[in-house]
Parts: structure tokens; sequence; C-alpha cells
């Protein structure tokens, strides 16, 4: 049974010839009254501050709880950019290895062609040699038999 101090200010007893004295029951009840209703008050304040308290905590919790997502969120993209990052670095890589494969595989092969067209060049001009030669000898040839020629022919003019 809950009492109020309301109720206890205002209970009434019953008189007797032989009994307490009234004011003093009265002093008594006000006195009960004003403690009940400050533990009343205090209680009160009590429950009023357990409930904030738990209002903060559900809200720390909240935060908390956000916090975390918010981390792992961050850890996961981190994790993809950083996978994404190495996938990109892998294919730029990769370019760059076959771009410098055909780099080399070209200037290798317009290195033979040079060499080539050298050793072609060489050819032609041994060729060129052997038959300018050739012709300067068979002109010269052609000089002395006229050299012999001309002077008999002249003489045979004169």
């Amino acid at each position: 049974m809950k009492i109020t101090p309301i109720e206890i200010v205002h209970k009434t007893f019953d008189r007797k010839v032989v009994g307490l004295s009234p004011e003093q029951v009265e002093d008594f009840l006000k006195m009960v009254a004003d403690e009940l209703e400050s533990v009343i008050q205090e209680r009160n304040a009590l429950k009023e501050a357990l409930r904030e308290k738990e209002l903060s905590i559900m809200e720390y919790r909240e935060r908390d709880k956000v916090l975390k997502d918010t981390i792992t969120t961050a850890q996961r993209m981190s994790e993809k950019i950083k996978e994404e990052a190495e996938k990109e670095a892998k294919l730029i890589l990769s370019d760059a290895q076959h771009k410098s494969d055909v780099i080399v595989r070209e200037a290798r092969d317009s290195l033979k062609r040079v060499y080539r067209e050298i050793s072609d060049l060489n050819r032609t001009k041994t060729n060129f040699e052997v038959n300018l030669k050739a012709l300067v000898g068979a002109h010269l040839d052609l000089l002395e038999q006229q050299n012999k020629f001309l002077p008999q022919v002249s003489e045979e003019i004169l």
C-alpha cells in the first residue's frame, strides 16, 4: 500500500482518555510527511537522472555503432581502392612491358635492316668497283690499241 505525504498529514486518529499528545502526533506526522516528500523527490530526481544517463548511454552506443560502421566502411573502401590501384599498376606495368618489347623488337629489326642495307651497299660498291676497273681496263686497252694503230695509220697517210 502506497502512502503519500498528504495522506500522512491529514491522517486522523481516534481520541482516548489516556492517549498521546495530539500536538506531538501532528508534529511527528508533519515531520514524517516532510521526510517522505523529500525521499519521494530524491527518488524522482534519481529516476530522472537514471533516465537521462540511460538516454546518454543509448546515444553513446548509437554513436559507437555509427563510428564502428564508418570505420568498417572506410576499411572496405580503403581495401577496394588499394586492390584497384594494384590492378591498375599491374596493367600499367604489363602495358609498359609490352610496349618496351615492341620497341626493342622494332629496334632490332631496324638494326638488322640497316646491317643488310650496309651489306648490300658494300656488295654494290664492290661490284661497281670491279665493273669500273674492268671498264677502265677495257678503255686503257682500247687506248693502247689506238695508240699503236694511230701511228701506223698516220705514217701510211703521210
